[in-house]
């Protein structure tokens, strides 16, 4: 079965406007407020589904991105509370995915890269030279391309007969290969990466800018990629 699936980046906030690395150790906070945000006042992109949510996001016309998304498709969610805001107000009922989960940075989470660059420059020069490293004690880039890599190869595994509510896949019996998942930025050049059988390398030079759409599609795990269009130019997915 072909896969078809669209990664969508969540909205701008403080943390991705500050290089802030995600935290993945505390829940939303019970004010609707976003756990992996940084100390720095939420701005309109950063207020939680209700009212007019989608102007909050930078979208208008949502109705039209709407459109533009296939009319049945598995959904899926990173388990950040950016990510399901965006999915909410992308109008998507998606169920959060762990294998979807930002890169665990340990020691590092909550703090910007210029923080960390000042307190443990040699930590973080063999962070970004060496995959395998992880001074923060948290997760390597091989672990997260690994990650990445095995969600991708074992997405057809997934049949849309085999999908059920609350295990995580949302969607219609009739999806038909169609996924669409609002992922962390670096899920989305992981999976880049994998798609284009690059070397770990290649993650640092991939761009992933906030509300746009990274599409793969493929095949016994060999992968086309279109990457990067900007959610409010999408064209309506053709009919197969």
């Amino acid at each position: 079965m072909t896969i078809r699936l669209m990664l969508i980046s969540p909205a701008m906030n403080p943390a991705l406007r500050e290089a802030r690395f995600p935290r993945t150790d505390q829940p939303a906070a019970t004010d609707g407020g976003p756990a992996d945000t940084g100390p720095a006042d939420r701005g309109p992109a950063d207020r939680g589904p209700g009212g007019d949510a989608l102007d909050a996001l930078g979208l208008r016309g949502a109705e039209a991105v709407r459109e533009t998304f296939p009319a049945t498709a598995t959904t899926y969610v990173s388990p950040s509370p950016r990510c399901r805001r965006t999915a909410e107000a992308l109008g998507l009922d998606a169920q959060p995915l762990p294998a979807l989960a930002p890169c665990a940075m340990g020691s590092w989470q909550g703090r910007t890269l210029d923080e960390v660059a000042a307190a443990e420059p040699h930590a973080l020069a063999s962070w970004l030279s060496d995959p395998a490293s992880a001074p923060h004690g948290g997760e390597s880039l091989l672990a997260l391309l690994a990650r990445a890599a095995h969600w991708l190869d074992t997405l057809a595994d997934v049949t849309p007969a085999d999908v059920t509510p609350g295990d995580g896949n949302a969607g219609d019996s009739n999806a038909g290969g169609r996924v669409i998942a609002v992922a962390e930025p670096d899920i989305i050049r992981a999976c880049a990466v994998h798609a284009l059988g690059a070397t770990p390398a290649a993650f640092w030079r991939i761009d992933v800018r906030p509300l746009t759409a990274t599409e793969l599609s493929g095949r016994a795990g060999r992968w086309n990629l279109l990457s990067g269009r900007p959610l409010h130019s999408a064209t309506p997915s053709p009919t197969p």
